[in-house]
């Protein structure tokens, strides 16, 4: 891939407008563009929330976060709304939190109410399913003490279990459309849709599809941003609570997204994006569900070296083909010593017997500088050989010479958020949405 980056002149230093306003019967100060709800969030103040999400755009649909603003016939949505100087915001007045609560409770009307205990704890509760461990609406249900909803449920779709990854449980979707604007605006795929008006009103993919036959790309965006569990990891019928939860960085390709492994029993449950700046904690779908290796019953957790009774081909010359169920036939466990000191010693004979020039080395873009650094001291200490490669000169060939010719060295020159900065991007033989998805 080849990429030509312009950046934009560094525009003149301007001092961003402060607005003072009363927040809570105090004097707070935002900037301009702000919204009430990010603005309440650094001053400490707790607002209901259902439809927001940091990174998405505002919606103001659920109307969970609205706030009661002095000389104003009707409440404000705080994701949406910016203060203006001078107004007067109360976020928990009888008005505005009657109305925040009456909102929850329909809402809570129409979640499953069987098998699970609620992960809510306010005494009258009644049992729900617990499709995720993270109910955004059963956790503001407790902290506004919202209990057995005095409504009736409508009539709940049933689960979609049709696509490989990811679990639909529209009875538990509250139609906030966070899973429609992560598909739609942050990976851009446009699969998932609200359809219909009223209370038909549902999340549909594609043409009322089933998700499994819709164009969905399994990236998991919609799983990540969805609040109550109506798309989830395809898991069985609720998702365990982890143990523990470990930080890490994808191990597929070389972009380096950082994600979030949930390990319960020794066991990876799910992954969560991490906010980095390579992926703003999004993930493609290898990084979200490509982890069942970890756990496979063929991964090989000691070293193996081939079985002296075990030949590479048969009587008539074919290679043998290995059955990974059987590889105890063909190989036997070995201690690290002894492997290191087998393979070792295969390398040192080749290149005494045929010479240094014998050996090269082909390194991976999935390693670290340190990796790729032991790597070359290998071939060029170890083996005595200049013959050491890596497989991005394949890949980067093209820009190497573009990139020598124009600064005067052939190294990756920009990341890959400066995009963001440029006025213009010219991609030359790339196709950068399969590429690097995320």
């Amino acid at each position: 891939m080849s990429a030509v980056i312009e950046k934009k002149a560094p525009a003149a230093a301007t001092a961003v407008p402060m607005v003072s306003f009363s927040l809570n019967g105090r004097t707070v100060s935002g900037r301009a563009g702000e919204t009430l709800i990010e603005i309440a969030d650094r001053e400490g103040v707790e607002i209901p929330r259902l439809c927001h999400k940091p990174g998405l755009e505002p919606a103001g649909n659920c109307r969970a976060c609205v706030v009661e603003i002095a000389g104003e016939r009707v409440l404000a949505p705080s994701c949406c709304r910016t203060p203006s100087a001078g107004m007067v915001v109360t976020t928990d007045s009888a008005r505005a939190r009657k109305s925040q609560q009456m909102v929850l409770e329909l809402l809570l009307a129409d979640m499953p109410q069987v098998v699970a205990a609620s992960a809510a704890s306010v005494e009258g509760a009644a049992p729900r399913v617990a499709y995720t461990r993270d109910n955004e609406l059963e956790h503001w249900a407790t902290k506004l003490a919202v209990t057995t909803p005095r409504f009736a449920a409508r009539a709940q779709p049933a689960q979609d279990l049709s696509h490989p990854a990811i679990a639909v449980n529209l009875d538990a979707c509250i139609q906030c459309t966070r899973c429609l604007r992560a598909c739609r605006d942050e990976q851009v795929n446009d699969v998932i849709g609200l359809a219909f008006r009223g209370e038909h009103a549902k999340i549909v993919f594609d043409i009322d599809d089933a998700m499994g036959n819709s164009t969905c790309v399994a990236c998991g965006e919609c799983v990540q941003a969805c609040p109550t569990g109506a798309l989830m990891p395809a898991r069985g019928a609720a998702l365990p609570v982890p143990d523990k939860q470990v930080k890490s960085l994808c191990p597929f390709c070389g972009v380096g997204c950082q994600l979030t492994y949930n390990v319960k029993d020794n066991k990876i449950l799910y992954v969560d994006g991490r906010d980095g700046p390579a992926n703003q904690s999004r993930l493609c779908v290898k990084g979200r569900y490509g982890f069942d290796y970890a756990h496979h019953p063929q991964r090989l957790t000691v070293p193996l070296i081939r079985r002296a009774d075990a030949p590479k081909r048969d009587q008539l010359g074919a290679d043998f083909k290995m059955d990974p169920e059987r590889v105890a036939e063909f190989f036997r466990e070995a201690s690290w010593e002894e492997a290191l000191e087998v393979a070792g010693g295969k390398l040192a004979a080749i290149r005494d017997r045929h010479g240094k020039k014998s050996l090269a080395g082909f390194g991976s873009a999935k390693g670290s500088n340190e990796e790729a650094y032991l790597f070359q001291k290998l071939v060029r200490t170890g083996f005595g050989s200049n013959n050491v490669d890596h497989c991005t000169r394949l890949c980067h060939a093209s820009s190497v010479v573009a990139l020598l010719e124009g600064i005067g060295s052939g190294a990756v020159s920009n990341p890959v958020m400066d995009v963001t900065e440029a006025e213009v991007v010219i991609l030359i033989g790339a196709n950068p949405s399969v590429n690097h998805p995320v």
